[in-house]
């Protein structure tokens, strides 16, 4: 895949939920990716933007990275905040997800494509009035066909992962980063 993308990209959101409870959960993946590029102490609180922001550095390129404090299903409302005081065009926009359409261990970088039904990119969609900007969606699914049957997906996405899924989650996680943040040339 053709990353070069990655250079006209401002502003990298994470998706999650904030409050101890939420650690480590499936529906914190977005959160959990920014932390391994940066320090998760250079996070501070952005009242303005309604999320925490940090700065992504590496050779010219130079991203704005924001986890936001409102509920998952407000997401949208961070990330209006944020583009319309920088005057970003939506395709400049990088959304890290969990995607429960995808099995753990796997991921998809996509433009203006994403899962059948996920709260907090709808409330981005709706806030940008658009669905054109890229995406990372990366999968959580390591229901075995009982657990499909019994466990409400959106029951499960607040679980935490099993080990082996931790150690898929965290080589994903290696993966994107040397694909998109790579020292550059």
């Amino acid at each position: 895949m053709d990353t070069s993308f990655i250079n006209d990209i401002k502003l990298v959101v994470g998706l999650g939920n904030v409050g101890n409870e939420y650690i480590w959960t499936r529906h914190n993946v977005g959160f959990e990716f920014l932390d391994t590029l940066v320090n998760k102490s250079s996070f501070r609180l952005d009242k303005d933007f309604l999320a925490e922001v940090s700065e992504y550095r590496n050779n010219n390129l130079k991203i704005l990275l924001a986890k936001p404090t409102t509920l998952m299903n407000l997401s949208g409302k961070s990330v209006i905040a944020i583009s319309k005081f920088y005057h970003l065009e939506a395709n400049q926009i990088l959304v890290i997800h969990d995607d429960l359409d995808i099995a753990v261990g796997d991921y998809k970088i996509q433009y203006s494509k994403g899962p059948r039904i996920h709260n907090g990119i709808s409330s981005v969609e709706k806030f940008l009035g658009t669905t054109e900007f890229w995406r990372i969606r990366i999968g959580i699914d390591g229901r075995d066909d009982i657990e499909r049957k019994n466990i409400e997906g959106r029951d499960y996405v607040l679980g935490r992962f099993k080990i082996k899924e931790r150690d898929l989650i965290n080589n994903v996680f290696e993966d994107i980063r040397f694909q998109l943040f790579a020292p550059l040339p």
